[in-house]
């Protein structure tokens, strides 16, 4: 059964937006907080943005604060990153994940519960 499913990666200009969606099985929308990743060629995976699913708190990467923003649409199982302002130093492979144990949202790339297959975003000047 395949827990996470991304979509709406693509290619845009620098300043240009996007907006990323993930849809969630039962299964991973009931862990303790979902992130969003990214990983460029050759370098090492990146956490970018962390909502709990309880609450709804965020926390961001700094190189993304103010332009990136991470949301929840409970009716439907879908996480959200709106992308805007976007640089090429943003074009990466963007993954969504699931944690289900609390100390590790804030300090882990290696969430444990699910991964999304990964959707491409590729920003140019």
């Amino acid at each position: 059964q395949v827990q996470l499913v991304e979509s709406g990666g693509g290619s845009v200009q620098a300043g240009g937006s996007l907006r990323l969606s993930c849809a969630a099985s039962k299964y991973t929308w009931s862990s303790y907080c979902l992130g969003w990743f990214r990983q460029a060629p050759e370098k090492e995976r990146e956490g970018v943005a962390v909502i709990y699913t309880g609450g709804g708190t965020t926390h961001y990467a700094d190189s993304v604060k103010g332009r990136f923003t991470v949301s929840l649409d409970k009716a439907t199982q879908t996480l959200y990153l709106q992308m805007n302002n976007l640089k090429p130093e943003d074009t990466a492979m963007y993954y969504c994940a699931a944690e289900s144990i609390a100390d590790r949202c804030l300090t882990s790339t290696s969430f444990t519960k699910a991964w999304g297959q990964g959707t491409q975003v590729t920003v140019s000047s």
